[in-house]
């Protein structure tokens, strides 16, 4: 009996890529600088909207009136420009904004309702809460300067293979869901077609318009907000909300912000404007937790942003280096006062993939209308009364965008293995699971899972089981390094051996390309 011919295994279907394909411009090969300058101010819309949620939602809360939260909004704005500068020169070199984190809210929101501040002038109890929270950030700061200084963080990062960065990654964007569709809804005439023209004209549009094409391709953004807006503005002078609930008003509404008649004209932020910072021990140890928290989402949108960009993978000293700048980034926001801390803003990493441009100098721009605006109070407060909603719309597109730069890394692992798949299906599950249920905790009964009298050792705990990159990321890496790894085979099926050559940053000529420092500063600040 002749012996059966088994047949090969068919080629893959699509080839793996170090590099993401048919980018417009990838970091080192900037547009035009009419363009750059338009992509830049778009890049400056996108960062706005949790620049502008996160103050509104904090200064009442810690006694401050409409001026307080317009320069509370002018410093949270400077500061994230100047730190988008220095990770652009000096970190990473990724095309990324460092702008502000919804994973410091709940320790500033513990901060707040610390039962310190009995003082009968609004103005001074808030001066007090932004003072404490000056001195929180600043000791915060130095988990991620040391961790990432220090080569520890770059140690860790050693050991990330392909199949461990996909829950990281995905979960750092898919994961902030709770911040889009239902921001969206809460004024669905202003959200919903935010977010159907945004799709249509990046889409379809681009699709039917052939000379158009590039506008709709890159300027998606610009063009959907700039119709949504003015529709908003149509709705609001024509009275469509007059006598309507405050919650609808407030969200509907592009007069109800305050910002514009409260905004000082020409104003410069400065360290310690509020006054010296105070400290307290265990507010201080919460904050460490969320830059702790902070850092592992960092982690996963430096990531993204270096494949939506269409570099090569992150050599780990480069990430180490880029962490310990965004460390120094949440000291400068302890010494100005923002009353928040400083973390990749993974919209903007969305925004990359939408646009299909990594340019480096497109996000530097950005950071000069960051700058810009923040100085001319009353012109960057026009901006700001454009409705969360319409913000809300676009997180639906760039959050979903930024998750599947994560998806992307797939192609480099082995998805028959079953190995590989417990991982996946345990740490993306858990990572949605966890802190859906620490959340609905908090939102049901007002805290977390974790109640006791030391409002400090609360945030310990709920803060990091409350993120979903962070709960997916320690999982997938825990697992992929802890179950049978040492084999041969099973080193190919993590996708190990696409990422040996990067390991170091000379292993790959394109990292000095993309990643190197300016003004030949690489020779007195070497990478390993």
């Amino acid at each position: 009996m002749a012996a059966v011919k088994v047949p090969e295994d068919p080629p893959p279907p699509h080839l793996p890529k170090d590099q993401l394909p048919n980018v417009y411009y990838c970091i080192t090969s900037p547009p035009p600088w009419p363009e750059a300058i338009l992509l830049g101010f778009q890049h400056y819309l996108v960062m706005l909207g949790t620049t502008i949620i996160i103050p509104t939602a904090l200064v009442p809360q810690m006694g401050g009136g409409d001026t307080e939260k317009a320069q509370v909004i002018q410093t949270l704005l400077f500061v994230a420009g100047l730190n988008t500068l220095l990770q652009s020169w000096f970190g990473t070199r990724l095309p990324v904004v460092i702008g502000a984190s919804y994973t410091f809210v709940a320790p500033t929101i513990s901060i707040i309702l610390s039962g310190r501040w009995d003082d009968p002038d609004p103005v001074t109890r808030f001066r007090k809460i932004i003072r404490a929270t000056q001195g929180a950030f600043m000791v915060a700061s130095t988990i991620q300067i040391v961790l990432g200084f220090s080569g520890l963080w770059r140690t860790v990062a050693r050991f990330l293979s392909p199949i461990s960065a996909v829950p990281l990654v995905s979960l750092a964007g898919f994961g902030l869901y709770t911040y889009a569709f239902p921001g969206v809804g809460k004024c669905v005439e202003v959200g919903l077609p935010e977010l159907v023209l945004l799709i249509f004209v990046s889409q379809y549009l681009s699709t039917l318009l052939y000379r158009g094409k590039f506008l709709c391709d890159r300027f998606s953004v610009l063009i959907s907000i700039s119709i949504v807006w003015i529709y908003a503005h149509i709705l609001t002078i024509a009275g469509v909300y007059d006598g309507k609930p405050l919650a609808t008003q407030i969200s509907c509404r592009t007069d109800r912000a305050g910002l514009i008649e409260a905004a000082p004209w020409i104003r410069v932020p400065y360290p310690f404007q509020w006054g010296p910072p105070s400290f307290d021990a265990g507010e201080a140890f919460a904050m460490m937790m969320a830059a702790l928290v902070a850092l592992v989402e960092s982690t996963g949108g430096l990531i993204g942003a270096s494949r939506l960009a269409s570099a090569t993978p992150l050599p780990p000293s480069i990430l180490g280096r880029g962490i310990g700048w965004q460390g120094i980034g949440i000291l400068i926001s302890g010494l100005f006062g923002t009353a928040n801390g400083s973390s990749v803003a993974i919209e903007n990493v969305g925004l990359l993939g939408l646009t299909r441009v990594g340019s480096r100098r497109v996000v530097q721009i950005s950071a000069g209308f960051m700058l810009f605006f923040s100085v001319l109070g009353k012109f960057g407060a026009v901006f700001a009364s454009i409705p969360a909603p319409i913000a809300a719309a676009l997180y639906c597109v760039l959050f979903a965008y930024a998750g599947a730069g994560g998806l992307a890394f797939l192609q480099f692992c082995q998805l028959n293995s079953f190995r590989n798949k417990f991982i996946l299906a345990i740490s993306i599950f858990l990572g949605l699971s966890i802190p859906q249920y620490f959340n609905e905790n908090r939102a049901v009964k007002g805290y977390g899972p974790v109640h006791t009298s030391a409002q400090w050792f609360n945030d310990l705990v709920n803060v990091p089981f409350s993120s979903q990159a962070f709960v997916a990321g320690v999982l997938a890496f825990f697992f992929d390094n802890t179950m049978e790894k040492k084999e041969e085979i099973v080193r190919k099926e993590r996708g190990k051996h696409w990422w040996d050559r990067f390991m170091a940053f000379k292993g790959d000529a394109r990292s000095s390309e993309f990643y190197s420092l300016p003004l030949n500063l690489n020779q007195y600040f070497p990478s390993v």
